[in-house]
Protein backbone atom coordinates (compact mmCIF):
# COMPACT_ATOMS: atom_id res chain seq x y z
CA UNK A 1 0.00 0.00 0.00
CA UNK A 2 1.18 3.36 -0.57
CA UNK A 3 1.13 5.88 2.05
CA UNK A 4 2.22 9.41 1.56
CA UNK A 5 2.74 12.05 4.20
CA UNK A 6 0.73 15.89 2.90
CA UNK A 7 4.14 17.08 1.12
CA UNK A 8 4.36 14.13 -1.09
CA UNK A 9 0.98 14.64 -2.11
CA UNK A 10 1.57 18.25 -2.72
CA UNK A 11 4.90 17.00 -4.80
CA UNK A 12 2.38 14.94 -6.85
CA UNK A 13 0.04 17.68 -7.63
CA UNK A 14 3.00 20.27 -8.06
CA UNK A 15 4.79 17.71 -10.56
CA UNK A 16 1.29 17.30 -12.59
CA UNK A 17 0.98 21.78 -12.18
CA UNK A 18 4.03 22.08 -13.71
CA UNK A 19 3.74 20.02 -16.38
CA UNK A 20 0.47 20.96 -17.86
CA UNK A 21 1.33 24.77 -17.62
CA UNK A 22 4.65 24.57 -19.42
CA UNK A 23 3.10 22.14 -22.31
CA UNK A 24 0.29 24.74 -22.35
CA UNK A 25 2.59 28.02 -22.84
CA UNK A 26 5.25 26.21 -24.85
CA UNK A 27 2.25 24.91 -27.37
CA UNK A 28 1.52 28.05 -29.62
CA UNK A 29 5.93 29.28 -29.67
CA UNK A 30 6.52 25.52 -30.44
CA UNK A 31 3.97 25.90 -33.18
CA UNK A 32 5.18 28.87 -34.73
CA UNK A 33 8.17 27.82 -34.79
CA UNK A 34 7.57 24.46 -36.63
CA UNK A 35 5.65 26.32 -38.59
CA UNK A 36 8.75 28.56 -39.61
CA UNK A 37 11.51 25.84 -39.82
CA UNK A 38 9.38 23.95 -42.14
CA UNK A 39 7.40 25.74 -44.42
CA UNK A 40 9.56 29.20 -44.79
CA UNK A 41 12.95 29.72 -46.16
CA UNK A 42 15.46 32.36 -44.78
CA UNK A 43 18.80 33.68 -43.79
CA UNK A 44 19.72 32.00 -40.57
CA UNK A 45 16.87 29.18 -40.85
CA UNK A 46 19.61 26.93 -39.45
CA UNK A 47 20.96 28.85 -36.52
CA UNK A 48 17.81 28.60 -35.48
CA UNK A 49 17.23 24.96 -36.03
CA UNK A 50 20.73 24.43 -33.87
CA UNK A 51 19.16 26.90 -31.11
CA UNK A 52 15.97 24.94 -31.21
CA UNK A 53 17.58 21.80 -30.78
CA UNK A 54 20.29 22.76 -28.48
CA UNK A 55 18.46 21.56 -25.05
CA UNK A 56 18.58 17.90 -25.99
CA UNK A 57 22.50 18.19 -26.06
CA UNK A 58 23.14 20.03 -22.94
CA UNK A 59 23.49 18.94 -19.75
CA UNK A 60 19.85 19.77 -17.96
CA UNK A 61 21.95 21.10 -14.98
CA UNK A 62 23.73 23.48 -17.60
CA UNK A 63 20.47 24.76 -18.59
CA UNK A 64 19.25 25.42 -15.22
CA UNK A 65 22.42 27.39 -14.40
CA UNK A 66 22.02 29.46 -17.52
CA UNK A 67 18.13 30.03 -16.52
CA UNK A 68 19.48 31.10 -13.06
CA UNK A 69 22.45 33.72 -14.50
CA UNK A 70 19.42 35.24 -16.44
CA UNK A 71 16.50 35.24 -14.49
CA UNK A 72 18.56 35.66 -10.83
CA UNK A 73 18.33 39.18 -9.40
CA UNK A 74 21.55 40.18 -10.94
CA UNK A 75 20.32 38.45 -14.53
CA UNK A 76 19.46 40.27 -17.49
CA UNK A 77 15.54 39.57 -17.03
CA UNK A 78 15.81 39.13 -13.38
CA UNK A 79 16.30 42.78 -12.50
CA UNK A 80 13.89 43.88 -14.18
CA UNK A 81 11.49 41.44 -12.91
CA UNK A 82 12.50 42.20 -9.55
CA UNK A 83 11.97 45.97 -10.15
CA UNK A 84 8.59 45.10 -11.42
CA UNK A 85 7.93 43.12 -8.26
CA UNK A 86 8.23 39.50 -9.93
CA UNK A 87 9.98 36.89 -8.63
CA UNK A 88 10.73 33.62 -10.32
CA UNK A 89 13.57 32.33 -9.06
CA UNK A 90 13.30 29.12 -6.42
CA UNK A 91 9.18 29.83 -6.41
CA UNK A 92 6.90 27.26 -9.12
CA UNK A 93 7.52 29.36 -11.87
CA UNK A 94 11.23 28.67 -12.05
CA UNK A 95 10.01 25.04 -12.12
CA UNK A 96 7.96 25.71 -14.84
CA UNK A 97 10.28 27.69 -17.26
CA UNK A 98 12.97 24.84 -16.33
CA UNK A 99 10.80 22.10 -17.78
CA UNK A 100 9.55 24.28 -20.74
CA UNK A 101 13.28 24.83 -21.87
CA UNK A 102 14.53 21.18 -21.12
CA UNK A 103 11.30 19.39 -23.24
CA UNK A 104 10.94 22.40 -26.25
CA UNK A 105 12.84 20.53 -28.82
CA UNK A 106 10.50 17.14 -28.20
CA UNK A 107 7.63 19.44 -28.58
CA UNK A 108 8.93 21.59 -31.88
CA UNK A 109 9.98 18.62 -33.75
CA UNK A 110 7.14 16.17 -33.36
CA UNK A 111 5.34 19.12 -34.78
CA UNK A 112 7.45 19.48 -37.42
CA UNK A 113 7.31 16.26 -38.58
CA UNK A 114 3.56 16.20 -38.40
CA UNK A 115 3.93 19.16 -40.40
CA UNK A 116 6.47 17.59 -42.92
CA UNK A 117 3.59 15.01 -43.34
CA UNK A 118 1.32 17.45 -45.55
CA UNK A 119 0.72 16.96 -49.11
CA UNK A 120 1.95 20.54 -49.89
CA UNK A 121 -0.81 19.99 -52.87
CA UNK A 122 -3.76 20.98 -50.17
CA UNK A 123 -1.92 23.96 -49.32
CA UNK A 124 -1.17 24.97 -52.67
CA UNK A 125 -4.79 24.58 -53.70
CA UNK A 126 -5.80 26.24 -50.34
CA UNK A 127 -3.93 29.41 -51.61
CA UNK A 128 -5.01 29.07 -55.08
CA UNK A 129 -8.56 29.20 -53.84
CA UNK A 130 -7.74 32.49 -52.46
CA UNK A 131 -7.45 31.77 -49.15
CA UNK A 132 -4.87 34.18 -47.43
CA UNK A 133 -1.77 32.26 -45.38
CA UNK A 134 -3.15 32.53 -42.12
CA UNK A 135 -6.42 31.00 -43.10
CA UNK A 136 -4.41 28.08 -44.65
CA UNK A 137 -2.63 27.57 -41.40
CA UNK A 138 -6.02 27.51 -39.15
CA UNK A 139 -8.14 25.35 -41.97
CA UNK A 140 -5.20 23.13 -43.44
CA UNK A 141 -1.93 22.82 -41.20
CA UNK A 142 -2.93 22.93 -37.95
CA UNK A 143 -6.07 20.47 -38.54
CA UNK A 144 -3.60 17.77 -40.34
CA UNK A 145 -0.63 18.23 -37.96
CA UNK A 146 -2.55 17.60 -35.18
CA UNK A 147 -1.32 14.27 -34.68
CA UNK A 148 2.43 15.61 -34.67
CA UNK A 149 0.69 18.85 -31.70
CA UNK A 150 -0.62 15.62 -29.55
CA UNK A 151 2.62 13.48 -30.01
CA UNK A 152 4.57 16.47 -28.90
CA UNK A 153 2.70 17.59 -25.96
CA UNK A 154 2.63 13.95 -24.66
CA UNK A 155 6.82 13.99 -24.76
CA UNK A 156 6.94 17.05 -23.52
CA UNK A 157 4.73 16.66 -20.67
CA UNK A 158 6.25 13.92 -19.59
CA UNK A 159 9.41 15.14 -19.66
CA UNK A 160 8.10 17.94 -17.72
CA UNK A 161 7.41 15.02 -15.18
CA UNK A 162 10.56 14.02 -14.75
CA UNK A 163 12.57 17.03 -15.29
CA UNK A 164 15.27 17.40 -12.40
CA UNK A 165 18.25 18.85 -13.30
CA UNK A 166 17.69 21.75 -14.18
CA UNK A 167 14.59 22.27 -11.61
CA UNK A 168 16.88 22.02 -8.73
CA UNK A 169 19.11 25.04 -10.12
CA UNK A 170 16.78 27.73 -10.66
CA UNK A 171 13.70 26.46 -8.48
CA UNK A 172 15.33 24.74 -5.67
CA UNK A 173 13.96 21.97 -3.71
CA UNK A 174 11.68 23.63 -0.94
CA UNK A 175 8.65 20.80 0.21
CA UNK A 176 5.06 22.57 -0.43
CA UNK A 177 6.85 25.20 -2.66
CA UNK A 178 8.85 24.36 -5.54
CA UNK A 179 9.61 20.08 -4.65
CA UNK A 180 8.08 17.88 -7.63
CA UNK A 181 8.29 14.22 -7.67
CA UNK A 182 12.12 13.81 -8.90
CA UNK A 183 12.93 16.07 -6.45
CA UNK A 184 11.18 14.30 -3.46
CA UNK A 185 12.64 11.15 -4.47
CA UNK A 186 16.14 12.50 -4.66
CA UNK A 187 15.52 13.72 -0.50
CA UNK A 188 14.04 10.48 0.59
CA UNK A 189 16.86 8.18 -1.52
CA UNK A 190 19.41 9.92 0.49
CA UNK A 191 17.74 9.40 3.69
CA UNK A 192 18.00 6.16 5.66
CA UNK A 193 14.89 4.78 6.01
CA UNK A 194 12.56 6.26 3.63
CA UNK A 195 13.04 3.86 0.38
CA UNK A 196 9.99 2.79 0.80
CA UNK A 197 8.17 6.48 0.64
CA UNK A 198 10.59 6.73 -2.48
CA UNK A 199 10.13 3.68 -4.21
CA UNK A 200 6.22 4.90 -4.04
CA UNK A 201 7.06 7.61 -5.48
CA UNK A 202 8.70 6.26 -8.57
CA UNK A 203 5.63 4.26 -8.99
CA UNK A 204 3.23 7.19 -9.12
CA UNK A 205 5.65 8.68 -11.76
CA UNK A 206 5.60 5.31 -13.78
CA UNK A 207 1.57 5.53 -13.86
CA UNK A 208 1.26 9.09 -14.56
CA UNK A 209 3.91 8.37 -17.52
CA UNK A 210 2.11 5.48 -18.95
CA UNK A 211 -1.29 7.69 -18.25
CA UNK A 212 -0.06 9.89 -20.86
CA UNK A 213 1.44 7.27 -23.19
CA UNK A 214 -1.89 5.67 -23.17
CA UNK A 215 -3.70 8.86 -23.53
CA UNK A 216 -1.24 9.58 -27.09
CA UNK A 217 -1.70 6.41 -28.77
CA UNK A 218 -5.80 6.64 -28.19
CA UNK A 219 -5.68 9.94 -29.39
CA UNK A 220 -3.37 8.79 -32.46
CA UNK A 221 -5.67 6.34 -33.22
CA UNK A 222 -9.02 8.54 -32.78
CA UNK A 223 -6.94 11.02 -35.30
CA UNK A 224 -5.57 8.12 -37.71
CA UNK A 225 -9.49 7.05 -38.04
CA UNK A 226 -11.11 9.60 -38.72
CA UNK A 227 -8.18 11.02 -41.08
Amino acid sequence: MLTFAPSDYEAITLSAKVAVTATLLSLPFGFLLAYLVTFLSFRGKTILEVFINLPLTLPPVVIGYFLLLLLGRNGLLGGLLEAAGIRIIFTWKAAVIASAVVGFPLLVRSIRIGMESIDRQMINVSRSLGARWHDTLVTVILPLSMRGIIAGSSLMFARSLGEFGATIIVAGNIPGVTQTIPLAIYDYAGSPGNEQVALSLCIVSVVLSLIVLILHEVAGRKLAGSG
